[in-house]
């Protein structure tokens, strides 16, 4: 179980770490949404034991959070 929770988040890591790659022009709010999607998405997956959900819920509360972050900086 552990092993698999590990590998889970390895993926999740190295997907978004590819997925951000293509994103050198975005603005940096979008950066911020994109990176928090990413990470809910993980920590989603991984508190509900990979449901479609929860990882779904989790991608969007993070992609919230990361748009709203530094918004009035």
């Amino acid at each position: 179980m552990k092993t698999a929770m590990t590998k889970m988040l390895l993926a999740g890591a190295i997907g978004a770490a590819l997925g951000l790659a293509g994103c050198g022009g975005m603005t940096t709010q979008g950066r911020n949404t994109a990176v928090g999607a990413g990470v809910g998405a993980v920590g989603g997956s991984a508190l509900t034991n990979g449901s479609t959900l929860g990882t779904l819920g989790g991608a969007a509360v993070g992609g919230y959070i990361g748009n709203q972050y530094g918004k009035n900086r």
